[in-house]
């Protein structure tokens, strides 16, 4: 603790780097995976098929695949683009299953009642079903960024990786409390960002806070009802 109270100018500007390491993936993986998920959604081969890609892509080890991407991109081994690339896939992999898994939790009586008005198949998705999505999206998002977070630590194996870097600096230079100063960075940052995103998922499904509201003045106005009858 003394480590990081004493560095915290180097602690911020890696921050900075780890934080853009993390959410820019992120960022990429939801623009690729939102509309992949939809249309998996709607059709059982592709489904089936994304499910596999997404596992075997998951699969692979993130420091094997830093190292190997430059073998099929056009990047340097100690080139930021290596991490960018690996952990949007990697995002995507997760992301696709959550929009899967958040379209599955719409009410099918919710779809046949929006049919029923009159909603077209893409109107229904953008102002029915996308938005019922949002609470299980959220959730799935949160584990996406909290991962992303740790993996980038593995890119300071390699010469990038933010907060990570002290990890590998600790190791070498035997200081276990610098180590320690990474592992309490990276958790507060991790923390941070959780919550950040818990409150803009509320913020998003105002209808939830109001239902959470309602169900207690219902029970405090039928109490008296009761109570009165006997």
């Amino acid at each position: 603790m003394h480590y990081l109270l004493n560095h915290l100018p180097t602690a911020w500007t890696l921050t900075v780097i780890h934080l853009r390491l993390s959410l820019l993936p992120v960022l990429a993986g939801l623009v690729i995976a939102l509309p992949w998920g939809v249309l998996a959604w709607r059709s059982a081969p592709l489904r089936r098929l994304t499910t596999v890609i997404a596992s075997v892509v998951f699969t692979i080890p993130s420091l094997a695949l830093f190292v190997v991407l430059p073998l099929i991109i056009p990047t340097r081994i100690l080139d930021e683009a290596n991490v960018l690339v690996a952990l949007t896939l990697y995002t995507s992999a997760l992301l696709v299953r959550a929009v899967l898994e958040a379209l599955d939790a719409v009410p099918a009586q919710v779809r046949d009642a929006a049919s029923a008005v009159g909603y077209r198949p893409i109107t229904r998705l953008i102002k029915v079903e996308l938005p019922l999505s949002i609470p299980v999206l959220v959730a799935g998002l949160r584990v996406v960024v909290v991962t992303n977070i740790s993996m980038v630590s593995v890119g300071a194996v390699i010469g990038i990786g933010g907060l990570g870097t002290w990890f590998t600096e600790g190791y070498q230079a035997n200081k276990s409390d610098q180590i320690v100063a990474g592992i309490i960075a990276i958790f507060a940052v991790a923390v941070v960002i959780d919550v950040a995103l818990m409150l803009v998922g509320r913020f998003a499904t105002p209808w939830t806070r109001a239902s959470r509201v309602s169900r207690p003045g219902r029970r405090l106005l039928t109490a008296p009802v009761v109570g009165g009858s006997r």
